[in-house]
């Protein structure tokens, strides 16, 4: 919006979750976005991913690093085409250390940060949703980092005992950040809304891309 009523500043959700409004600008958005586009498309590019139960997620999604499936990790997207997954890059990996050293500061472990190796990217339409869910797959703690861009939308976030309240609603826009790490890495959270339409027009995205950055530990 060109004038809040209040405008949003840095929020903490819970101890160790942290809500950074506006924290990539236009420019970097609209970089972030080309190279989504790029990973997107095939082989390892976008796939629907089906649950074990035979479900499958609304939201589509492309890795880079190692292969998320549920509920483990992959060099081959053993659930899609096969094809070794994309290397993830170096410049995604300085980005989500900055980010985790912006929202947490000294309570990130390291000099520069954790060395992240792994981004799980979502793309939602106006119609797709996220259960809650924990980011549990992983051998490290370091925090999640989370940025949107296009659509806004609702993002909950919990508790780490179960998938009900007490949770929050958070309102993610275009260029948002969102960390969870330390007592709320593994809080249950999800998406379960998307405004459709709400992206800037700069932008040039119809829907709404997570890009999910995170610590293997393997």
């Amino acid at each position: 919006m060109d004038a809040e009523l209040f405008p949003r500043s840095r929020r903490e959700i819970a101890p160790g979750a942290v809500h950074l409004p506006d924290w990539l600008d236009a420019g970097r958005q609209r970089l972030l976005l080309e190279d989504c586009r790029s990973w997107a498309r095939p082989p390892a590019g976008l796939r629907t991913v089906r649950t074990p139960g035979g479900g499958t997620m609304t939201s589509r999604q492309v890795c880079l690093g190692l292969h998320w499936y549920p509920y483990g990790y992959a060099r081959t997207v053993v659930d899609g085409d096969g094809s070794p997954v994309k290397a993830f890059p170096d410049e995604l990996g300085e980005l989500a250390r900055a980010a985790a050293v912006d929202a947490l500061g000294g309570n990130v472990s390291g000099a520069d940060g954790p060395a992240y190796d792994i981004a799980l990217i979502n793309f939602y339409d106006a119609d797709a949703r996220m259960g809650m869910h924990r980011d549990s797959d992983e051998s490290s703690d370091a925090p999640v980092v989370s940025l949107s861009l296009g659509d806004t939308c609702v993002f909950r976030f919990g508790n780490t005992q179960s998938r009900t309240r007490p949770y929050t609603d958070v309102e993610l826009r275009s260029g948002d950040l969102f960390v969870f790490g330390g007592a709320s890495r593994l809080a249950f959270h999800g998406v379960p809304r998307v405004h459709g339409g709400t992206a800037p027009p700069e932008l040039g995205l119809t829907g709404r891309l997570n890009v999910t950055l995170r610590v293997s530990g393997f």
